[in-house]
């Protein structure tokens, strides 16, 4: 088939036609699909209502480092929501900060500070001529979607049952200062569902940005989530293995309760 501006208007007319038509077809089947990734059953969220009981007037509301949690808290979250995250992600307490439940606000607020603040003393993003990011292809719309937002420049890398095409990451950042970052869905990835594989990681975290700024923004969104008892991945934990390839500030990783509870 040819593209569409190679088509006549004869042509494009009559491919209208037949698209309508398919998409009355589709309508007229009277399917009530919720498309929503990640969005748990009924059944999984009656799971949790017993958490609504568990506080009430007659609970301690005390912290383990004696914070009396009723009023503001400290800005990186309470202890033990700290080491609960830490658990889940493989990572130390002192590592995690607590935001809310919803992991794309705060994949957001990381991107815009980096834009009109920089990143550990370097220029603010909104002041360069080009800012860059690398995306995984197929990946998530809504990382592509805040980068969008934000003018910057998407550049495809291949996704592999591997992870993304490294061959083609390492060539790109370390000859191309204007790559800030890269998005990363390291667990069962959309819409494959592949996982990196150890070799993948390792890759990443040995990287050699010309960027001194560059960032793995490594969204861990199923770090918990497995279909299968008997069939789990188990992923290469990368914040060790930036530190150990010299590049602890080099990734930031994510990941959300929202999947969890309401």
């Amino acid at each position: 088939m040819k593209a569409y501006q190679e088509l006549s208007k004869e042509e494009l007319l009559t491919l209208k036609a037949e698209l309508n038509a398919a998409y009355e077809d589709a309508k007229g089947k009277g399917l009530k699909l919720d498309m929503s990734r990640g969005k748990p059953a009924v059944n999984q969220l009656d799971m949790t209502m017993d958490y609504l009981d568990v506080v009430n007037s007659q609970s301690a509301m005390k912290a383990e480092d004696g914070m009396d949690v009723r009023n503001y808290g400290g800005l990186d979250g309470i202890p033990e929501a700290k080491k609960l995250i830490a658990d889940i992600l493989e990572v130390k307490p002192e590592n995690v900060i607590v935001c809310g439940n919803a992991s794309l606000n705060i994949m957001y607020d990381t991107v815009s500070r980096a834009m009109t603040h920089g990143l550990l003393g370097n220029t603010p993003w909104c002041k360069l001529d080009h800012v860059k990011f690398l995306c995984p292809v197929p990946g998530y719309d809504r990382h592509f979607g805040i980068t969008e937002h934000f003018g910057i420049e998407m550049i495809n890398v291949p996704m592999t049952p591997e992870g993304p095409d490294m061959d083609l990451v390492e060539k790109l950042v370390s000859e191309d200062p204007a790559i800030k970052g890269i998005w990363c869905v390291p667990k069962y990835s959309n819409p494959q569902g592949y996982s990196y594989s150890d070799e993948t990681v390792r890759r990443f975290a040995a990287l050699q940005p010309a960027a001194p700024d560059f960032r793995i923004f490594w969204d861990n969104a199923y770090a918990i989530h497995h279909l299968y008892d008997d069939r789990q991945d188990q992923l290469l934990e990368i914040l060790s293995e930036c530190e150990k390839a010299g590049h602890p500030d080099m990734v930031f990783e994510f990941c959300s309760t929202s999947k969890v509870t309401f």
